[in-house]
């Protein structure tokens, strides 16, 4: 497995780790209160599964498993600055509720994790082939 998947393999289990220990405070919390503002951990919750685990995940399998022509996977580049992009725009998503809402800290956030997006598609577009050709 190449390095980059191992770093997006790895950070997505992290934030799955992150993710449901804030789950599970909540869920214990619906059960046996401990304190009102566990429930500002929901938007972080989120954001950590779905975009930190489930995508991230995605991201280095795809970079691990679609085919290389040459022997080379592309723009190498690319998939590094989306893997940055994607991790500082969850990052600042999810610490907006306590940066302050006014200072568009979550939609600063969502541009980046876009553009990560786009940065990845441009990578990994070129190694997408029909079959045979």
């Amino acid at each position: 497995m190449p390095g980059l998947s191992v770093w997006y393999v790895r950070t997505a289990l992290v934030y799955l780790a992150l993710g449901l220990t804030f789950g599970m405070l909540m869920l214990w919390h619906k059960g046996m209160p401990i304190h009102p503002a566990l429930w500002a951990l929901l938007p972080a919750h989120i954001e950590f599964l779905l975009l930190g685990w489930t995508l991230q995940l995605a991201f280095g399998v795809a970079f691990w498993i679609l085919p290389r022509f040459r022997t080379k996977r592309g723009n190498v580049r690319l998939a590094w600055l989306a893997y940055a992009l994607l991790n500082a725009g969850i990052w600042l998503v999810t610490l907006d509720p306590w940066l302050g809402r006014l200072a568009g800290w979550g939609w600063t956030g969502r541009v980046l994790e876009a553009l990560a997006v786009i940065a990845f598609a441009l990578h990994a577009w070129p190694r997408i082939k029909p079959p045979g050709a």
